[in-house]
């Protein structure tokens, strides 16, 4: 069965360009390592609400915009494999979390199983 892991962050809108070219490495490194697909999308209509909201989840500041990425992979198993090569990978090891276009500790994750495909 197919896997899907999601990640969504807020990223200041005058850093989009290097958030872009830091994500197209990234699709990269998940990629070589066995992804079926890699996706990063920005919010472009996200609304704030009363409860929860992505904008309320990254507690989203003025002149940050909310972007979600996925990562596909053939099944659980799969995903396992390719993400201990991509944490191994220099990319990710090299990676200063003081030097990121966007606050990692804002930045949440997960793996997901799909319920319903067409």
């Amino acid at each position: 069965m197919a896997y899907v892991d999601s990640f969504v962050l807020a990223v200041p809108k005058k850093n989009l360009d290097d958030y872009r070219r830091m994500a197209r490495k990234a699709g990269k490194v998940w990629m070589k390592h066995g992804a079926l697909q890699y996706m990063e999308c920005v919010a472009d209509d996200v609304q704030g609400g009363k409860h929860t909201s992505f904008p309320q989840a990254v507690k989203l500041k003025d002149g940050e915009v909310v972007v979600i990425s996925y990562a596909f992979y053939k099944s659980r198993k799969h995903r396992d494999s390719v993400m201990a090569k991509v944490m191994k990978d220099p990319f990710m090891t090299d990676m200063n979390p003081q030097s990121m276009p966007f606050d990692g500790k804002r930045m949440f994750w997960g793996g997901f199983k799909p319920i319903i495909s067409l």
